[in-house]
C-alpha cells in the first residue's frame, strides 16, 4: 500500500465529504505578521457533520476557527477574514519563540467553488502539481479557480479579465513552485489594487535519488517521503534491490548511476545521496550526481572513507570546486549510532542546507524559528 503523508490524507477526508455533498466551511491561513507554527497556505475544514481536518496553527487558534465555521454553517453566513494574535504564553505551548498575527479566510465552499476545490484536492493526494485561486474581496469573496497544466476549472465570478490574469499568475507561480497573495484591479487588472487573491500551489515534489540499495537507504526512504520526497533507490546490483523493504517507500531502479541520472532535471530542491559502499560505484556517482543541478549532494562514510573517496575523485579529473558541493561525510553530528538516527542526521542537513541554516539548537540562536520562504503549498 502507498504510504501517504497527513496533507493527503486530509486532502483524501475533505474530498470525501464533498463527494457526498456535505457543506463544509474551510479556514485558509492567507498572511502570517512575526512567527507561526505552519506555512501560510495551510488549511483546515469542518462539515456540517462536525467533522474537522487539517490543521493552520499546530493548535493555537483552531478553536476559534472551528466555531466560527460552525456560526457559518448554521447561519449561512458571509466569509470572513479573521485576525488573531498568537501571545507569547500560547506560541510557547507550541515551540515557538514569540508570537504572531495570523489572517486566516474562513469561508464555506459553495456551487462551483465546490468542484475547483474537489479537483485540487485531487490533485493533492495523486502528487499533481496544481494551483487553487481564492478570491479574498468584494462579494464573490470565496469564488474558486483551479489551474493546472490541462486548464482551469471554475471561476472568481468577477470578470474574465481577473480569471484570465489571475490563472496566468497561478501558472507562473507553479513554475516557481511557491505560494502567494496577490492584488488587482477591481476591475480584474493587472496593475491595480482593490481585490486579493491567494494563490495556493501545490508543485512537483522533489525529488530524492539515493544510489546503494543498503539498509541506510531503506530506513531513510519513508522519512524523506515523509518530508514530500520522491524517492528513488538506484543500484546496478538486481539483486541487491529485491526486498520489499526498498520498494515500500521509494521508486527501485536497476542502473549505473550515469545512466540513472542521465534522463533526469535536478534543481536545487532535489538531492542526490551516494550510499553504495563500493569503490566501483560511489565515484561515478558522485560524478554523475555533480553533473546536475542537484542542490545537494552528500556521501555516506567515515572520514577515512571520504579522503579516499575525493582522492579517487581527483585522480578521475574532478575539480576541488567540485568535491566542495558534495557534502561528505553526510549528515549532522548529533551523535547517530544506529541506521535509523542516521537518516535522521543526513535528512536534517538536507532541511538545514535548503533553509540557509546551520543546525544549530535552537535555545543557542537568535530570531524566527521558521524559514520565512513559502516554497510550496500543501493543506495541512
Amino acid at each position: 500500500m502507498t504510504m501517504k503523508r497527513p496533507v493527503q490524507h486530509t486532502a483524501g477526508a475533505v474530498a470525501e465529504w464533498l463527494r457526498d455533498g456535505r457543506r463544509v466551511v474551510a479556514g485558509l491561513l492567507v498572511e502570517v505578521e512575526g512567527s507561526s507554527p505552519l506555512d501560510v497556505g495551510a488549511s483546515m475544514y469542518v462539515d456540517d457533520q462536525g467533522g474537522i481536518e487539517g490543521s493552520i496553527t499546530g493548535g493555537c487558534v483552531e478553536g476559534a476557527v472551528a466555531q466560527a465555521a460552525m456560526e457559518i454553517l448554521e447561519t449561512g453566513g458571509p466569509p470572513q477574514l479573521v485576525t488573531y494574535g498568537i501571545s507569547d504564553e500560547l506560541a510557547g505551548t507550541v515551540g515557538l519563540m514569540c508570537g504572531g498575527i495570523v489572517h486566516i479566510f474562513i469561508h464555506e465552499l459553495r456551487g462551483a467553488a465546490r468542484e475547483a476545490v474537489l479537483r485540487d484536492l485531487e490533485a493533492l493526494v495523486e502528487d499533481r502539481p496544481a494551483a487553487l485561486v481564492t478570491l479574498l474581496d468584494g462579494p464573490q469573496a470565496g469564488s474558486k479557480l483551479y489551474v493546472d497544466d490541462d486548464g482551469a476549472v471554475g471561476s472568481l465570478g468577477v470578470s474574465p479579465l481577473l480569471d484570465g490574469n489571475a490563472g496566468r499568475e497561478a501558472h507562473g507561480l507553479l513554475d516557481e513552485g511557491r505560494s502567494s497573495l496577490r492584488d488587482f484591479g477591481e476591475d480584474g487588472a493587472s496593475l491595480g489594487s482593490g481585490l486579493r487573491v491567494y494563490v495556493a500551489v501545490h508543485a512537483v515534489p522533489p525529488q530524492m535519488i539515493v544510489f546503494g540499495a543498503i539498509d541506510f537507504s531503506s530506513a531513510l526512504a519513508p522519512l524523506a517521503k515523509g518530508l514530500g520526497y520522491k524517492v528513488t533507490i538506484a543500484d546496478p546490483r538486481r539483486a541487491f534491490l529485491a526486498s520489499r523493504r526498498f520498494s515500500a517507500a521509494a521508486e527501485t531502479v536497476v542502473g549505473w548511476p550515469q545512466d540513472v541520472l542521465a534522463d533526469m532535471e535536478l534543481g536545487p530542491r532535489d538531492a542526490v545521496l551516494v550510499f553504495t559502499h563500493d569503490p566501483k560505484l560511489d565515484v561515478p556517482a558522485v560524478q554523475a550526481a555533480l553533473g546536475t543541478g542537484a542542490g545537494y549532494i552528500g556521501a555516506l562514510g567515515s572520514r577515512r572513507t571520504t579522503a579516499d573517496r575525493n582522492r579517487r575523485l581527483r585522480e578521475a579529473g574532478v575539480t576541488d570546486e567540485e568535491i566542495a558541493r558534495v557534502f561528505a561525510p553526510c549528515g549532522l553530528d548529533i551523535g547517530a549510532s544506529t541506521v535509523e538516527e542516521t537518516a535522521v542526521s543526513v535528512l536534517a542537513e538536507i532541511v538545514t542546507q535548503r533553509a540557509g541554516r546551520q543546525g544549530m539548537p535552537l535555545r543557542e540562536v537568535e530570531g524566527p524559528i521558521r524559514h520565512a520562504d513559502t516554497v510550496a503549498h500543501e493543506p495541512a
